[in-house]
C-alpha cells in the first residue's frame, strides 16, 4: 500500500493552522457555523441517548457478570460514538457542501498558486447546493451498505468484540473520500474517480481519515474539524493524489 499514515494525520494538523490565513477566513465562516449548529444540538441529544441505551443494555447483565459492565462500557462507548461520529458529520456536510466546495478551491488556489476554474463568489455557491446535495446523498448511498454489515457484526457475540475496530476503519476510509471529494469535484472528476484516488494512497488517506474520524466524536474539536478537513484534504489531493 502506498502512502505514509503519519503524513495523512499531518494534513489534517496543517489543514487546521490554514483556517486563520486571511484569504480562507470568509470562507470558513459558514461551515463552521452549520457545524457547530449541528453538533451542538446532537451532542447532548446523543449522549441522552447513549446514557439510556447503555443503561437497558447493561440491566440485562446478570449481576454475577457485573464485573463485564466496566469492560463493557467504553467498547459500547466507543462503537457509538465512531458510528453517530460519520452520520452527524455527514448531515452537516450536506447542508454546507456548497461552501465546503468553495472552501477547497480557496484553498488550493492557496497552496498551489494556479487559479481552479470553479465556483467564485457565495453567489455560485448558492446556486450550486442542489448538486452538492446530490453529491452529498451518492456518499451515503455508498456508505450505508458498509455501515449495515458493520453494524450486524456489532450484535454478534464474540464478533461485536473487533465492532470498534471496523468501525474505526470504515470512518476513516468514508473521512476521507468524503473530504478528498471537495477538490476532486472542483475539477469536474466523478465519484468513481475519487475513490480510485483515495485507494491509490490508502495510507495516507487513511492516516487523514482516521484522524478526521477520531476528532468528530471529540466534543467542541468536531465544531472545527469540517474546515480543518476540507483544507486537509485539498493538501493530500495538491500534493499526492493530484498525479
Amino acid at each position: 500500500m502506498k502512502g505514509n499514515v503519519v503524513g495523512g494525520i499531518g494534513y489534517l494538523v496543517d489543514g487546521a493552522k490554514l483556517l486563520t490565513h486571511p484569504s480562507l477566513r470568509l470562507f470558513v465562516v459558514i461551515p463552521l457555523m452549520v457545524n457547530i449548529l449541528i453538533f451542538g444540538s446532537l451532542i447532548w441529544l446523543g449522549l441522552s441517548y447513549l446514557t439510556d441505551l447503555m443503561d437497558r443494555w447493561l440491566g440485562s447483565i446478570p449481576d454475577w457478570l457485573g464485573f463485564v459492565q466496566w469492560i463493557l462500557w467504553p467498547l459500547i462507548g466507543l462503537t457509538l460514538s465512531l458510528m453517530t461520529g460519520y452520520l452527524f458529520t455527514a448531515m452537516a456536510l450536506i447542508i454546507a457542501s456548497p461552501f465546503n466546495g468553495l472552501l477547497a478551491e480557496k484553498a488550493e488556489e492557496l497552496v498551489t498558486g494556479k487559479e481552479v476554474p470553479a465556483m467564485e463568489g457565495l453567489g455560485t455557491a448558492l446556486m450550486m447546493v442542489p448538486r452538492g446535495i446530490f453529491r452529498e446523498i451518492a456518499k451515503l448511498l455508498y456508505y450505508l451498505p458498509m455501515a449495515a454489515f458493520v453494524l450486524l457484526v456489532t450484535f454478534i457475540p464474540v464478533l461485536n468484540t473487533v465492532a470498534p475496530v471496523l468501525w474505526f476503519l470504515l470512518g476513516a476510509w468514508m473521512m476521507s473520500i468524503q473530504f478528498v471529494d471537495y477538490p476532486m469535484d472542483n475539477h469536474q472528476l466523478s465519484f468513481a474517480d475519487v475513490k480510485e484516488a483515495v485507494r491509490s494512497r490508502r495510507l495516507s488517506s487513511m492516516g487523514f481519515g482516521g484522524a478526521v474520524a477520531l476528532c468528530t466524536g471529540i466534543p467542541l474539536v468536531n465544531f472545527f474539524v469540517v474546515p480543518a478537513a476540507v483544507v486537509g484534504a485539498t493538501l493530500l489531493w495538491s500534493k499526492e493524489l493530484d498525479a
